[in-house]
């Protein structure tokens, strides 16, 4: 990194809002890489109440307004909160704590991968799955030799989708991080306190840098998906 830059990152106190939108963006990618694999297993098939219920609580972040669902979580995250007061007393903090701005990156971005893959694997051929089964192939052999090879670029493009939500999430951020300077102020947070401050320099930097990822995770999106449609283009 170029030294004037490095030292006006120090000097104007970005580095600490750029390590923890850095940090939480990698834990949260690991968390849903997780997650859209469980979800393209448990949530396909035949409907249930149970998948019902689950896929509604999952999708609900990305139709609901980011701030209102903040303000849902943190009253059952909250120290008085159905899971919040049980954590509490485990000695797990999550509201105002790092591990609340993790908490609302994991849940802004879980929709997106979610339905990416669950989207593929409904409309996937299921001549493909059959010929599994009729092979001996139980479920779950059959989700990891014959699904996932099918979607992975379908999950791919969730994860990138997810990543760049990550660093522009704010609303839900703002409720169970708490804002607090040094300590669970993201990026996009860091811009909107800087412009709330007069510190215009401060927050361009901060959005030029953010403009960057984006391009980045923009041209890979495109890479993904074009992949994905020379792959079909051969089956």
């Amino acid at each position: 990194m170029n030294p004037e830059i490095a030292t006006y990152i120090q000097e104007n106190g970005a580095a600490g809002p750029m390590l923890l939108s850095l940090g939480t963006a990698a834990i949260t990618l690991i968390l849903h890489l997780i997650a859209g694999l469980l979800s393209g297993y448990l949530l396909t098939g035949r409907k249930t109440i149970l998948r019902t219920i689950a896929d509604t609580a999952i999708t609900l972040p990305l139709i609901f307004p980011p701030i209102a669902t903040g303000f849902l979580l943190l009253l059952l995250l909250g120290r008085n909160g159905i899971i919040g007061q049980p954590l509490q007393q485990a000695g797990i903090e999550i509201i105002f704590s790092t591990t609340g701005v993790y908490a609302a990156s994991f849940i802004a971005g879980l929709p997106l991968v979610v339905k990416s893959v669950q989207t593929a694997v409904e409309t996937m051929d299921r001549s493909l799955l059959e010929a599994s089964w009729t092979l001996g192939k139980n479920r779950t052999r059959t989700y990891l030799f014959v699904v996932l090879p099918h979607i992975r670029h379908a999950l791919l493009t969730g994860l990138v989708l997810s990543l760049g939500r990550s660093f522009g999430e704010v609303g839900i951020t703002l409720m169970l991080g708490g804002n607090i300077a040094g300590k669970t102020e993201t990026m996009s947070l860091a811009i909107y306190n800087a412009v709330f401050e007069g510190n215009i320099e401060k927050a361009a930097f901060l959005s030029i840098l953010l403009a960057v990822i984006s391009l980045g995770m923009f041209a890979i999106l495109k890479k993904v998906t074009r992949n994905g449609n020379k792959s079909h283009s051969f089956t």
